[in-house]
């Protein structure tokens, strides 16, 4: 029986690169699914909602493919904080984390149509940032540019210095895909990166 094909529904560059990983063959789609949140809608909420969503909308267009849909959600005492856009918001959300504790909620989800299967699961990583000074967040911002990054920090680049500590059962999850529950998922679908 031939492998499914599997697809990355997401336009992320980390996340592309996280899958690489795994050493699997897969394909990447846009999922065209709006990221607003909903009025009231809890952090943790919206990453597992819109990684869902993302799956399914691919999933969709694609029945014979595993798909995979993944978001994540910077939380800082109950506000999202999403991915900035520009350097002004990017300078405003840095201000705001200085100093203080974050949860990086990232969603995954697994899906595929075809044969029924679909399952998500959820990491959450704990971020401490230092004190950072106005100086330095506008010299990391000019060098590292993490405008689509949620919370405005790459931890994966320079972002690290922005830090004093990281504490997650699963180091990939704050760079945007957290490659041990998608294995995970994966085997459950039918897809194991360890079978030949």
């Amino acid at each position: 029986m031939p492998a499914p094909r599997i697809i990355l529904g997401s336009t992320s560059r980390y996340r592309r690169e996280l899958m690489t990983r795994l050493r699997l063959p897969f394909e990447v789609v846009a999922p065209e699914v709006d990221e607003s949140p909903l009025p009231g809608e809890a952090p943790v909420a919206l990453a597992r909602r819109l990684a869902l969503a993302k799956a399914q909308a691919v999933s969709r267009q694609h029945p014979d493919a595993v798909v995979i849909g993944s978001d994540q959600v910077c939380d800082l005492e109950g506000q999202s904080i999403g991915k900035p856009g520009n350097h002004e918001r990017a300078t405003a959300q840095l201000q705001r984390l200085r100093g203080r504790s974050a949860l990086f909620h990232t969603a995954v989800a697994v899906v595929c149509a075809q044969t029924g299967f679909q399952a998500e699961d959820l990491a959450s990583v704990s971020v401490r940032f230092r004190m950072l000074g106005d100086a330095e967040i506008e010299r990391y911002l000019r060098l590292d540019e993490p405008y689509d990054c949620a919370g405005s920090g790459r931890c994966e680049a320079l972002g690290i210095t922005l830090l004093e500590a990281i504490d997650s059962d699963d180091p990939t999850a704050l760079v945007g895909l957290p490659l041990i529950r998608t294995a995970r998922m994966l085997r459950a679908a039918g897809v194991d990166p360890l079978q030949p």
